[in-house]
């Protein structure tokens, strides 16, 4: 299966503000957020990408608005990896949450937990993870099995997306931190999802790059995991 770079939106004005932002209309980039998706340009030189997908709110379209116009591309837009529905929560201020019954739940056992008026975190899980793998596999289908897309969306959803890649129970999701602008990486197989980034915050990823098929040194995909741990241990 293909490579999909899972793209955090670069940091907004809602970000450090101690408000649940949400779905909420009107969030932008900050200054820094629009110097990271700038410097995106930059990080993705070497990484030829087959497609673009996003969540349809306003802060993924800015983080991606410098990638595409310098490669020519358009986003796919995908509302099943919109931001959470956090319902009566959002555009509440943190400090007011944290009082909640509801957030133990949320920073305990954050499969149980549904926000009022809002989704529960399972079904977030549930719609991401489908949207992520039917991408995966329409874009394999496509451009084959060597190919590498970039999925941008919010940080909660793709926690949710690498729990289940790394095989963790839903309720461990939070000890995974995806910080704004920060890559994640996921190579999907027949039987199982590897994961190869998870908040990458640096520079140069061309070395994610699958080397094509016709490089007679390139060894094939495999769904196997290497022993050892790693090539050549």
């Amino acid at each position: 299966m293909a490579t999909v770079i899972l793209l955090r939106h670069a940091r907004s004005t809602a970000n450090g503000s101690g408000v649940l932002a949400g779905r909420q209309t009107g969030v932008r980039l900050s200054e820094r957020g629009e110097d990271q998706a700038a410097d995106l340009v930059r990080r993705l030189a070497g990484v030829p990408l087959q497609a673009v997908v996003t969540s349809p709110l306003e802060r993924c379209a800015q983080t991606l608005a410098p990638l595409l116009a310098e490669r020519g591309l358009e986003a796919t837009v995908e509302p099943d990896i919109v931001e959470v529905d956090y319902g009566q929560w959002t555009g509440r201020a943190i400090k007011d949450l944290v009082g909640e019954p509801l957030w133990t739940v949320v920073q305990q056992h954050p499969s149980a937990a549904v926000f009022p008026e809002g989704e529960g975190l399972a079904a977030l899980q549930a719609r991401a993870v489908a949207a992520i793998r039917a991408h995966d596999a329409r874009i394999t289908a496509e451009h084959g099995p060597r190919a590498v897309w970039l999925a941008c969306s919010h940080g909660d959803v793709i926690k949710a997306v690498l729990a289940d890649a790394l095989g963790v129970h839903l309720d461990g999701f939070q000890r995974i931190v995806v910080d704004p602008a920060s890559v994640s990486v996921v190579q999907y197989t027949e039987t199982r999802p590897f994961v190869l980034r998870v908040n990458d915050n640096g520079g140069d990823l061309s070395a994610l790059v699958p080397a094509p098929a016709e490089d007679k040194a390139a060894e094939p995909l495999s769904s196997d995991a290497v022993v050892g741990g790693t090539t050549g241990a």
